[in-house]
């Protein structure tokens, strides 16, 4: 085993927050390892104007990291695993899921004490389509705002006053230390999560038998099962972020619940479905209820 490793990484505050939080278990797991980053900035990072979902997708936010990968620039790729696409390409493997953060999604306003206390009309801003499906389902009278950024940079944009509220995710905010601009947390009823949503995934190339020794002690086996339902929902649905698709697992004793989504950007149209078996069968869980929703329906909105 090498007694270095070289972790590609966003720029994004919060992505080197995470970076430094695998270095730091790294360093644990294995005395006398080097670690050091190799920031990046992504295609992803670079568009700050418009919604991803007309740029390409989730991919954008990875392909530069993933050639570092495989030019030899870096060992392994850190990621939110929310921000990765179903499937990976070719030569390339999540190696470790660490222990998830909170999945949910957090209401944030400067003057609005819940999403419930909004009023007729008010502008919420996101640039995710499965959260403004799922926004303008409960409430067709928002209005929604393209809010792109970092989480900082969405924040400024907020209490500069673009909008009267936004949607983020609460593992974020806890992990950049700003737990204290959430006004409410959003429960998986009100806001099914995006897939992933919470979880630290560790990347390298396939065939780096000795990269798998070195980040396999960070690997948290209930999170895998949970991320392996959700992943393999959003793979049989071959959905990406230019559909509004949501997907969340919880494991109780043996046994896996999922529940799914897929609805329109609108609102208007959502279909969703539960499943239940054992957490062994977490990738079939989660490929059998994309397949119920798409017997339902879901296919043509998927289009």
């Amino acid at each position: 085993m090498s007694r270095q490793v070289r972790i590609a990484t966003r720029r994004s505050r919060l992505a080197l927050w995470q970076a430094e939080h695998v270095a730091a278990r790294l360093a644990v797991a294995h005395a006398g390892l080097a670690v050091s980053l190799v920031p990046i900035i992504t295609a992803g990072d670079r568009i700050q104007d418009r919604s991803l979902a007309a740029e390409g997708g989730k991919g954008l936010f990875i392909k530069e990291l993933e050639n570092a990968l495989q030019e030899g620039q870096a060992d392994i790729a850190v990621h939110s695993m929310k921000d990765l696409p179903s499937e990976l390409p070719p030569g390339f493997v999540i190696g470790a899921a660490l222990e998830r953060g909170d999945p949910r999604d957090a209401f944030v306003s400067p003057s609005h004490d819940s999403f419930a206390a909004l009023p007729r009309g008010a502008r919420v801003g996101t640039s995710s389509l499965r959260r403004q499906c799922q926004l303008l389902h409960a409430r067709p009278d928002l209005a929604i705002v393209v809010l792109r950024g970092n989480v900082e940079t969405r924040l400024r944009k907020l209490d500069a006053g673009d909008c009267d509220a936004t949607i983020l995710a609460a593992a974020g905010l806890e992990r950049l230390g700003l737990k204290a601009r959430v006004r409410a947390l959003l429960s998986s009823q009100q806001m099914l999560p995006a897939v992933g949503q919470g979880v630290i995934g560790i990347e390298y190339a396939a065939g780096r038998d000795d990269v798998l020794a070195l980040v396999h002690p960070l690997e948290h086996a209930a999170s895998r099962m949970r991320l392996e339902a959700e992943r393999a929902f959003s793979a049989r649905l071959g959905g990406g972020c230019q559909s509004p698709i949501a997907a969340h697992a919880t494991i109780d004793g043996e046994t896996l619940n999922l529940r799914g989504l897929v609805g329109s950007p609108d609102g208007r149209t959502i279909f969703a479905d539960d499943i239940s078996g054992p957490v062994t069968d977490a990738a079939r869980l989660g490929a059998a209820l994309a397949g119920r929703l798409l017997d339902a329906g879901a296919g043509e909105l998927l289009k």
